[in-house]
């Protein structure tokens, strides 16, 4: 049987159905229709009956979302696509489909993929981290998405950044009600409005990455500060999971200097005398999420 994963973003939807060893066999996507629930399960069931018609075969399916499940009420909660929150989502597609269908946060998705075929394959413990607009964690341990009891595992980014002080302060506002989380601090926007702040230019994390390449001070004073808030906030999760693997996606990901700045900076924060943790970037990018959706089926 085919395995097939949807990535149901704000902006679009994606969907892939992959073969036994992992192949993509189709891959595909639309616009997310937006703010219409009814227009986003018929978007969904429609790129499924199209592949499947494509491939000539039934597949197993399953769907990273934004947000998570509420383990009271079964309904979407904590989604910034705001039309899925208290949604019976996961009934909806099942009854639409006529099977079982498997829901997970697309950070969840993301360490799955990355954990079964990807830069932390064979792991037994993964931390999959996503620094994007937003900040999001997921855990998988021995090939299987812990969720936990309340549905949030992994949802490291409203904790709060350890250890503020100096540039750091005063906290900044988040969206959830609380001040100093590590998302204010490490989401792409967070990057830039720091180093706007410190006295730089408004420049985009890449053109900031640029400019510390180039030398230029101010950018690699904003790189600094990041690369020491990320080794913070990992080293917490370190102390808690202890993982054999933490692997970085989304666009901030892509600063190459994190993956030596940061191990150099943790050690300090960390309750061990050797970190043997691995500091990894993505193997499959931006595929990640819709992978890791599919193999919300194991074998």
């Amino acid at each position: 049987m085919i395995r097939i994963g949807i990535d149901l973003g704000g902006t679009k939807i994606e969907i892939i159905a992959l073969a036994a060893d992992g192949r993509v066999l189709v891959r595909r996507r639309v616009a997310t229709p937006q703010g219409d629930y009814a227009a986003t399960l018929a978007a969904v069931t429609g790129l499924v009956t199209a592949v499947e018609s494509e491939l000539g075969q039934r597949g197993s399916v399953g769907v990273g979302m934004p947000g998570a499940l509420s383990r009271t009420t079964g309904r979407v909660k904590n989604a910034n696509s705001t039309c899925l929150i208290g949604q019976p989502l996961q009934h909806d597609l099942a009854r639409l489909l006529g099977r079982e269908v498997r829901l997970a946060n697309d950070a969840n998705c993301f360490a799955l993929s990355e954990a079964v075929d990807g830069a932390a394959a064979g792991a037994p413990v993964v931390f999959g981290v996503i620094l994007g607009t937003g900040v999001g964690g997921g855990v998988v341990v021995h090939g299987r998405v812990l969720e936990g009891v309340n549905g949030i595992a992994g949802e490291w980014g409203h904790n709060p950044l350890p250890r503020p002080a100096g540039d750091d302060l005063p906290l900044p506002p988040c969206y959830c009600g609380r001040a100093g989380c590590v998302e204010t601090y490490l989401c792409g926007p967070a990057f830039a409005a720091d180093h706007r702040r410190m006295g730089g230019a408004a420049l985009m994390p890449a053109e900031i990455a640029a400019g510390a390449a180039a030398g230029e001070a101010a950018c690699l004073a904003s790189l600094a500060r990041y690369a020491d808030r990320l080794a913070r906030a990992l080293a917490g999760v370190i102390n808690v999971l202890d993982p054999d693997v933490i692997v970085l996606g989304g666009g901030m990901s892509n600063l190459d200097a994190l993956y030596a700045e940061v191990p150099l900076r943790w050690g300090a924060h960390i309750f061990s005398d050797t970190v043997a943790t691995r500091l990894v970037r993505a193997a499959h990018g931006d595929s990640s999420g819709v992978r890791g959706a599919a193999w919300l089926w194991p074998a």
